[in-house]
């Protein structure tokens, strides 16, 4: 319900102080990560009982998934300028890329490889990435950066016709796949996790085979929330510079 809730407010917002475009791509992302969080298998089952977040969204999710979009939105309604377009295709392709990136990479039938350390690690371990997850986050977010440019020229757009459609997918393919590792990296080094005192799994929940879990490593107010948020901002930052550099 709170999850609900947030994203009607952040619809609300992105569609009153923006157009098609805001608003077009927030929907995409939505849509699309809420279609695949279906994808059911008994592996992946078995996985979201690690995760702090699942398929079914809160509003602490919602907003560090789209919260920054939003104020890039505000941010274009009070001052028109190119910069806050390319900044929130970046971020969207940031949160786009890692939730297929975890939703396919459940799926993934070989163990994930460390980030860190390059070793095989346990699937659903933080910080763990596989070529399935991976090739799902690059294809979101190109699927983002491919929409900006459509949605931007329906809108009629002056930043749509300054940049070739490749340009486009260029800025959210690399945003997004930056995002993802960076997301897995800051999961694998800095992420607040817990140990479950009774299976001995690293998890990110607190509570865990029906036991209270204990801290084992991380900063503790990093959470899975955070870490999107930050990834999110730092690839925000990269669109902006590229489709700056490229006008």
């Amino acid at each position: 319900m709170s999850g609900m809730v947030a994203a009607l407010v952040m619809g609300t917002v992105y569609y009153g102080a923006g157009n098609m475009f805001w608003f077009g791509i927030l929907l995409l992302f939505f849509i699309t990560s809420s279609v695949f969080s279906k994808l059911r298998g008994e592996r992946k089952l078995e996985l979201e009982k690690s995760y702090a977040k699942s398929g079914r969204r809160d509003w602490m999710q919602v907003f560090a998934n789209g919260g920054l979009g939003m104020l890039a939105c505000i941010g274009n309604f009070i001052w028109p300028h190119p910069a806050w377009e390319y900044f929130f295709v970046g971020s969207m392709a940031a949160v786009t890329a890692d939730t297929w990136a975890t939703e396919w990479g459940g799926l993934s039938k070989k163990a994930p490889r460390s980030v860190i350390t390059w070793e095989r690690v346990p699937a659903g371990t933080s910080g763990g990435v596989s070529l399935l997850g991976s090739l799902a986050a690059l294809a979101g977010a190109i699927m983002i950066g491919g929409a900006a440019w459509i949605l931007l020229k329906w809108t009629g757009s002056s930043v749509a016709t300054s940049l070739f459609l490749w340009k486009w997918v260029i800025i959210g393919g690399v945003s997004g796949i930056v995002g993802a590792f960076a997301d897995s990296f800051l999961g694998g080094t800095l992420q607040s996790m817990n140990r479950c005192v009774v299976c001995g799994k690293s998890v990110e929940v607190s509570t865990h085979c029906d036991r209270d879990t204990v801290h084992e490593r991380g900063l503790a107010w990093l959470n899975n929330d955070m870490v999107n948020l930050i990834s999110s901002l730092a690839t925000g930052c990269i669109a902006w510079a590229l489709g700056m550099i490229w006008i």
